[in-house]
């Protein structure tokens, strides 16, 4: 029963630690497998979810700060609307 105990335990910091990978990201939508009446509402989620994507990479690249992350990716997205 200890062993057990110690198991759980370890089970339980790893996750809390970070090795696990996380589960609360978000997938891309594929419009091929919705219903079809929502198919055109899919693909403007997909193209607004790969530009979120490159700006929160654009942000990673130049190595912005956690707390300055949010204004930055939304600076990125309205700079791709204005294109």
């Amino acid at each position: 029963m200890r062993a057990f105990l110690h198991l759980v335990l370890i089970a339980a910091l790893v996750t809390i630690s970070g090795f696990a990978q996380p589960s609360f990201a978000q997938k891309l939508v594929d419009p091929n497998v919705v219903a079809p009446q929502f198919r055109e509402a899919a693909e403007k989620r997909r193209t607004e979810q790969i530009k979120m994507a490159r700006c929160q990479r654009k942000a990673e690249e130049a190595k912005v700060l956690p707390r300055d992350r949010a204004a930055h990716v939304n600076q990125c997205m309205e700079a791709d609307v204005g294109k």
